[in-house]
């Protein structure tokens, strides 16, 4: 018991260090222990469920030693994301412990890691009860040398390699021969060199466009939404602006950032936003600017009704989180979220609680739009994703298929205070970047703000609790990367291989029991 206990303490250790600041090469050997954990159990049923306990145990640790600031916010969001994270880890985990202890140790191993990475893709694509923050790949964020390879392959590429990783050396523990020893070092050893040779043969574009980035540090609890502070924002976005140099071509605000609720079908019509863009117009030879804004859409009687829609009374609505573009050279002037944050603009709408108690608000959810549009100006398209969307590789990179030369990422991390949250969300941009091959210019309301090279170098930033403005020289790159092109296709290959590893498990007790396989 006591060294079950320690192993499980052991294997939270090396999978939180990744998203506490520290390096995830850990990761690599992170569920050994866990591993060794299921060696000492039989197959009985008594014993599945004691190995389910461990299991259990170890994966809701992970998670409470990595996403407990999210109680900053909402005191259900780490118990909601832990038990969600949980589930998704505890499937494939499980299905591991129960074959290994019935098949060929090889059958197991395939179904482990296809499942895991399976697992990590239906946690990502889902609309409900998404929260891919744990996903292995996502432990790399600060080993950019190491995983220069998600240009081909996301960070399910960097899933797999952990999972290829801990059975590797496993087995190299289990036999100590020589083969299983080679074996381990080269899945070990030779994603990192290739990621170092690719580090140190990338090519920088010749192209660069000068932007800037605004961090307003406005306080969300006490200033951001407080009644009679739509002013002081507004001029506090004015004095920032000041600061920017006359010679930038694009300026970014952080999500939110217009303090008024737009109509979203003339978000620039009103007359703080007509002051804004009169003022961006004089100040820098009608640059390109986009900030972050609440939108309302009323809809008309005979308009179609979208799958989300508010209600009150006879007046269909909806609320979207947007990106406004000033001085856009396109039709397109305004964003909405496509990933929305789960139980805090996303939820399902509880009619039979609404009737009966005042949720205040907190109900039905924020709308919606399922395709990101990019915005044009000079010749140069930007996608402006805005803060939850930079988790998604996949939905992120869909800026880039619409034609994304340089990413821009508006986002509000105030919400957590000064916790591992707005940090990891910052170094999530660094795995983004490598994905698309595109510099990530990254406005926050409060840390962390700055810009992200191609090959997910950090350039400039402003921390937690900085007001100011950054200014930097941004790559332009054009060509899609593997990646962006098949998007998780990592993903949905583990998906298939999974139903194949337990057909063929399947069939592997049918014989066994006819007495075909010794």
């Amino acid at each position: 018991m006591r060294r079950n206990a320690l192993c499980v303490l052991c294997s939270v250790v090396l999978l939180s260090v990744g998203w506490l600041g520290l390096s995830g090469i850990t990761l690599l050997v992170a569920l050994i222990p866990l591993l060794y954990v299921s060696e000492q159990y039989s197959d009985s049923q008594r014993d599945w469920w004691r190995m389910a306990g461990w299991a259990t145990l170890t994966f809701v640790l992970w998670n409470i030693s990595t996403v407990w600031w999210i109680w900053n916010a909402t005191p259900i969001g780490p118990v909601a994301a832990t038990m969600v994270s949980t589930f998704w880890s505890f499937i494939p985990f499980m299905l591991y412990h129960y074959v290994v202890k019935r098949a060929k140790r090889s059958i197991a191993y395939i179904i482990l890691v296809c499942a895991w990475v399976a697992c990590e893709h239906l946690y990502t694509h889902t609309e409900i009860l998404s929260f891919p923050w744990l996903s292995m790949g996502n432990g790399f964020s600060g080993d950019v040398w190491a995983v220069q390879w998600y240009e081909y392959t996301g960070v399910a590429g960097g899933s797999l390699w952990v999972l290829l990783s801990n059975l590797a050396i496993y087995e190299y523990l289990r036999q100590r021969t020589k083969l299983s020893s080679v074996r381990a070092a080269l899945i070990v050893a030779v994603p990192m060199i290739v990621s170092i040779v690719m580090w140190w043969s990338y090519k920088h574009s010749q192209m660069t466009m000068q932007v800037s980035v605004i961090q307003p540090n406005v306080d969300c609890y006490e200033e951001k939404f407080a009644e009679g502070s739509d002013q002081m924002q507004m001029d506090n976005i004015v004095s920032l602006m000041s600061d920017v140099p006359p010679s930038s071509k694009i300026i970014v605000l952080p999500e939110t950032a217009i303090p008024y609720q737009l109509n979203d079908r003339e978000p620039l019509a009103s007359e703080p936003m007509q002051m804004l863009d009169s003022l961006r117009d004089n100040l820098f030879d009608d640059a390109l600017m986009v900030s972050g804004a609440s939108t309302l859409r009323i809809y008309d009687e005979d308009e179609p009704l979208p799958d989300i829609v508010r209600q009150q009374g006879d007046i269909y609505y909806n609320n979207f989180n947007s990106a406004i573009a000033f001085g856009a050279g396109n039709e397109n002037v305004i964003h909405h979220k496509t990933r929305l944050v789960v139980g805090v603009e996303a939820m399902p709408r509880l009619q039979l609680l609404e009737d009966y108690v005042d949720l205040g608000g907190i109900t039905g959810q924020l709308g919606r739009c399922y395709e990101p549009t990019v915005f044009s100006k000079y010749d140069i398209t930007v996608g402006p994703a805005i803060c939850y969307e930079g988790l998604y590789g996949d939905a992120y990179a869909e800026f880039v298929r619409r034609g994304a030369d340089i990413m821009l990422v508006l986002s509000n991390d105030g919400w957590w205070g000064n916790t591992p949250g707005h940090k990891r969300l910052f170094d999530f941009c660094r795995l983004r970047a490598i994905e698309t091959r595109r510099s990530v210019a990254r406005s926050a309301n409060t840390g962390v703000s700055g810009f992200i090279t191609p090959r997910g170098e950090v350039v400039e930033r402003l921390g937690w609790d900085e007001r100011g403005v950054l200014t930097a020289d941004v790559e332009i790159r054009t060509e899609a990367t593997f990646y962006v092109q098949y998007g998780d296709w990592v993903g949905r290959i583990s998906l298939l291989l999974t139903l194949l590893g337990l057909l063929y498990y399947s069939a592997y007790r049918i014989r066994k029991k006819n007495y075909l396989v010794d």
